[in-house]
This record gives structure tokens, C-alpha cells and sequence, in this order.
């Protein structure tokens, strides 16, 4: 089958996917459910267990009810077909991806209600907790949450915000640092010298970071962590978990209810928090409700450049040194890398593109003013013309005005600016209102400075005053040719040695006999097996001795006291073990 029939069949599982713009289908990847190894089904049942053992002491709502609303079953890892048509009824999806995708598109899928599931499952010698994102962490974390209606608007409002939210140079480095950390981290045989050398570059990253003021990404990154990610719910005496991060990680969601957590009342000061991936979080906040959520990130989103306008907006996109648009205040949008704002005594009078650039009204590029018309790039002034208002100017204040094509203008700006050019051309809004005003022949140029020459081409005004929006990427998304994102480090895929397909046939054995309840004697054999080869298969052992004891089988106590030496004699696996043999 090919893939793009794969992806066809999948994006058809939900209707949600439909709608989903053709940018993100990039970062979508085959879940390849087949290649999830018995081992792999043992570690999301052992970790579920336990969640279903303590997690509905200490979560916010009905976690079994959540899990089920959202088609997660405990013994098995879920396969997104069927999760997506159950999704689909509380208003989301899912998607599988690579590993930490960018941010902005990581924002954007949220924004469509689109769950991003990472769809590989961490290895057993991280079971506890893992720096990578996994199958466990967003199916078991995010989606038991997803029914309660707020916290769905929530999240959906938050890749909204998140979407228009500029990020920086550094941002990005330290995106593409943390996902090659936690790829190695998680990959098994991979040297210590090479972690380390990884977490040192994440390290050194986030120092320079720490001299640099934040970016808008790096606030809202700083908001989605201490929320939706490691968010507590209630209050500070008596707090509940509703954090994926939490949720999916049975050290942690125990860890954070101690006192050596601290707790912080939530507030919109925690986007100056930063945080470490690496490590349990040493505090948390609270928040009173979801309500209250929507209210903190509608507050920051109010200093957001999109909403913000003016000379910030302007220098947010400059800054980001990305396909940015600037908003004018009469709705004309323009598109492409901005690199200057030019200012006279401290004040915008000139803003500037260079390379392909897109004019657009409404999301629609408008013709032909696309980037292969202003393949160099574009210029605007800003600020008020002397004695011409250009708020709502149609053609007939034009004609009263003198504006014809053929027309000889000169327009100065009180910011000193001068324009002197001919007329060739208007465009025009639905409702007959000049967008541009099209010049020959034209000149602009601030105290005997040129910013435009006549003979450089036609020159485009803008019929308008002042930046009011600026938001990352371009306002039309077919203006510009889809880039494929180049991931810097790849997800490492686990070659299986043979002796490693061995013990998976051993849990798949286990495993056949624990859902058929049959060929019991077999699990003596395979105990002995184990015991000869002094093996430490401590998952493999606790499944066997789960079946006994249901099954009252006479190995019980035999398989039970193996484990329990083991649990002595192996300190980094006594908790783990001990935790097991609990729910028996």
C-alpha cells in the first residue's frame, strides 16, 4: 500500500483531519502499530496500572471515565485508528509524529484540535519517566482530560494564541538541541560521552538564552509547560493533577504531591518560568479553575505583537528572521522577511522587506502582487500624509482629491517624508476602498535620503497609517512555495539483536496465555528458563507471577520470591517491583 493511500485512509478516520491545512500533513507519520514489541505493550500496561491505581486519588475528574471517552484501553498500547473515531466525538483528533516537532506547528495542530501523539513508547529502563515525548505521554497524559469542555476550549485557545506567537533564532536552536538530547537519552547503546556532550549544548543554549529578553514563543512555551504539560488544579492545601506531563509519568505525578514540591498560586508571571526537561520539576502552580486558565492566557495574549500593533509588532517580525506579516490598519497585509524599520528621531517612518514578498487582504493574496511580482522585496511608509486623510479613501474622495491615473502627486508626510510620483493603477477593497495606490516614475526619500527610486520599478503605497498586527508566516499560505522542515537530528529505530527477539517471544508467549488462560504449564518452563540465565527480566517475572496468583497456580510463590531477591539485589529496580507485586 502506498503512503499516500496510508495517509488518505487515516486523515479519513476523522473529520477533524480533513480540515487540517496541507503544511502540517509533513509532520504526520504511519503509526506502524506492528512494530510495537510485546516489551512494548508490557511497559504501557505496567505504567497504566499504576496510574489506575493512584491517579484517581490525585487527578481532577473521572480518569477511567476520560480514558474511555478518549478510546484508551489498559493492555494495550492504542492504535489511532479506532482512538481517532472515538476522538472524534468529544470534537478532536490525533496524530502521530516523529519526536518533538517545531513549536509553531506543534501550536497549530492544537489549534485544529488535533492531538500530536510522539508514536514511539518509551524503553523500559525509563518507565518511570522519559525526556522524549512517547505514545504513553500524550495518549495516557493529554487525552483523559480532553472531555471536560473547558479545558478542551482551553487547549484549543492556546494553539490559537500559540500559532501567532514569534520565536527567535535561539528559540529554534534550542528546539533542535532538546530534541537530539532527548532522542539519544531515550535510544538504546548510546554512549554516556555523547549524552553528555548533547546535554552540555542544551545547557549552553539556555545560558545564552538567560542574556537574551524572551520571546513571545519562549513565554507561551513557559505558560503550555506549567499548565497543560505539569498543571495542578484546586488549591494550594488540597491541589489536584490535570498536567499530561504528570499524568503520564508515575514517578513524578507521586513526586509532585510531597511538600518538597512547592506550590505557586498560577498567575500570568509563570511565563517568565523557565523550565528543564530533564529534570522533575522542583515547583508547580496552581490554578483555581480552567476558567481561569482562559483568563491568564487571554491577559498575556493582549501583549502579544498580533494584538499589540505599532513599532513592537514591527520589530517582532524583524527579529524573528522568518516569513513574518505586517498588518497595515485598513486590512492590507504583507508578507515576507522584514529587515528594516526605519526611524527618525526615534519615530517609524519606513518599513522594509528583502527578498520575495506578498501583499494580501483577508488571507487572500491579491492579484498580481504576489512574491514573484515583488520578488526583491517591499517598502512602506508609516504615518500620517499632510493634508489628505487616508482612512476609508475610495474612488470618489480620490477624483475630489485629484487622484487619477495619469495623476502627478507629491505627498510629504508629517514625519518628513516625501513622495512625488504618477498615478498608473488603484486597488480596491469589496467595498470600493483604496488599498494601493500604484506609482511610475516615483521617488521617496527622507532628508535628501532615497528609500525608493524611479527607476527601481513601480512602486506600491500602501493607503494607510500604522501597523496594527504582526503574526509569523505568511497571511496567504499558497503565496509561498511549502518548505519541508529539515529536522537537524533524526529519531534513532532499535535494531533488535537476536537475543533481544528471543525475550520478546517470551512476553508474547506470556502474553497469549494470559488473555486465552491457557498452556499454564508453560509459564513453569519459561520461569526455569529465566532462573537458569539469572535473568533480570523484571517486567517479563511480574507478568508470570500476576497469572499465577490469578490463576492460583502452584509457581506463585516460587516466581513471587525470585522477584523479591531481585528487588534486593537490583536497588534502581526495588521500587519498581515492589510497586507491582502491590497491585497483585
Amino acid at each position: 500500500m502506498s503512503s499516500s493511500k496510508v495517509m488518505n485512509d487515516f486523515l479519513s478516520t476523522n473529520s477533524h483531519l480533513k480540515s487540517l491545512p496541507s503544511h502540517l500533513l509533513q509532520y504526520i507519520v504511519d503509526q506502524d502499530y506492528e512494530a510495537y514489541t510485546p516489551i512494548n505493550h508490557s511497559v504501557w500496561r505496567y505504567v497504566m496500572k499504576q496510574n489506575l491505581n493512584y491517579l484517581p486519588k490525585v487527578i481532577f475528574g473521572d480518569y477511567l471515565n476520560g480514558l474511555n471517552e478518549a478510546g484508551i484501553t489498559i493492555d494495550k498500547i492504542p492504535n489511532l485508528y479506532g482512538m481517532n473515531r472515538i476522538l472524534q466525538k468529544v470534537g478532536w483528533a490525533a496524530v502521530c509524529v516523529d519526536g518533538f516537532i517545531p513549536p509553531k506547528a506543534f501550536m497549530e495542530f492544537q489549534a485544529h484540535r488535533v492531538l500530536v501523539i510522539a508514536a514511539d513508547i518509551r524503553q523500559i529502563n525509563h518507565i518511570e519517566y522519559t525526556p522524549a515525548p512517547d505514545i504513553l505521554h500524550e495518549a495516557a497524559g493529554h487525552a483523559p482530560i480532553i472531555p471536560n469542555e473547558t479545558y478542551s476550549e482551553y487547549l484549543q485557545l492556546f494553539g490559537d494564541i500559540g500559532s501567532k506567537a514569534f520565536l527567535s533564532s535561539t528559540d529554534l536552536e534550542l528546539f533542535e538541541s532538546i530534541r537530539n538530547l532527548s532522542i539519544l537519552k531515550e535510544a538504546p547503546g548510546v554512549s554516556k560521552k555523547l549524552i553528555n556532550k548533547s546535554q552540555k549544548e542544551v545547557e549552553s543554549i539556555q545560558e545564552r538564552a538567560k542574556k537574551e529578553d524572551l520571546s513571545e514563543m519562549s513565554m507561551i512555551r513557559n505558560l503550555h509547560w506549567w499548565t497543560v504539560e505539569y498543571g495542578l488544579i484546586g488549591t494550594l492545601k488540597n491541589p489536584k493533577i490535570y498536567g499530561a506531563g504528570l499524568l503520564s509519568s508515575i514517578g513524578e505525578s507521586v513526586w509532585c504531591m510531597s511538600e518538597e514540591v512547592k506550590k505557586i498560586n498560577y498567575n500570568i508571571n509563570a511565563c517568565k518560568v523557565n523550565f528543564d526537561i530533564t529534570k522533575p520539576q522542583p515547583q508547580l502552580f496552581v490554578t483555581p479553575s480552567f476558567e481561569y486558565l482562559i483568563d491568564v492566557l487571554n491577559q498575556f495574549s493582549n501583549n502579544m505583537a498580533y494584538k499589540r500593533g505599532g513599532e513592537y509588532s514591527i520589530e517582532q517580525a524583524i527579529n524573528s528572521k522568518q516569513i513574518s506579516t505586517c498588518v497595515y490598519n485598513n486590512g492590507l497585509q504583507i508578507s515576507g522577511k522584514f529587515t528594516d524599520l526605519i526611524k527618525k528621531k526615534n519615530i517609524g517612518i519606513y518599513i522594509k522587506t528583502l527578498g520575495p514578498t506578498s501583499l494580501s487582504y483577508k488571507n487572500k493574496e491579491i492579484k498580481n502582487h504576489g512574491s514573484n511580482f515583488h520578488k526583491d522585496g517591499f517598502g512602506a511608509p508609516l504615518g500620517k500624509i499632510i493634508n489628505y486623510e487616508l482612512s476609508n479613501l475610495n474612488l470618489e474622495k480620490c477624483k475630489s482629491s485629484g487622484f487619477f491615473k495619469g495623476s502627478k502627486i507629491s505627498f510629504k508626510y508629517e514625519t518628513g517624508l516625501q513622495l512625488d510620483g504618477v498615478i498608473c493603477d488603484f486597488v480596491l477593497n469589496e467595498n470600493d476602498e483604496v488599498l494601493l495606490i500604484s506609482f511610475v516614475n516615483c521617488n521617496v526619500k527622507y532628508d535628501n535620503e532615497f528609500l525608493f527610486k524611479n527607476e527601481w520599478g513601480q512602486f506600491d503605497l500602501v493607503v494607510s497609517e500604522k501597523i496594527i498586527s504582526s503574526f509569523p508566516g505568511p497571511a496567504d499560505k499558497s503565496s509561498f512555495a511549502e518548505k519541508k522542515y529539515d529536522y537537524k537530528s533524526q529519531t534513532i529505530k532499535i535494531n533488535y539483536s537476536s537475543k533481544d527477539e528471543k525475550i520478546h517471544s517470551l512476553y508474547k508467549k506470556v502474553e497469549e496465555i494470559r488473555i486465552k488462560k491457557s498452556k499454564f504449564s508453560d509459564l513453569e518452563q519459561i520461569l526455569r528458563d529465566l532462573k537458569l540465565q539469572d535473568s533480570e527480566e523484571w517486567l517479563l517475572l511480574l507478568e508470570i507471577c500476576e497469572i499465577s496468583k490469578l490463576n492460583d497456580l502452584t509457581i506463585y510463590p516460587e516466581v513471587k520470591e525470585y522477584l523479591s531477591i531481585l528487588s534486593k539485589n537490583r536497588t534502581d529496580l526495588h521500587k519498581l517491583i515492589k510497586d507491582g507485586l502491590k497491585l497483585l
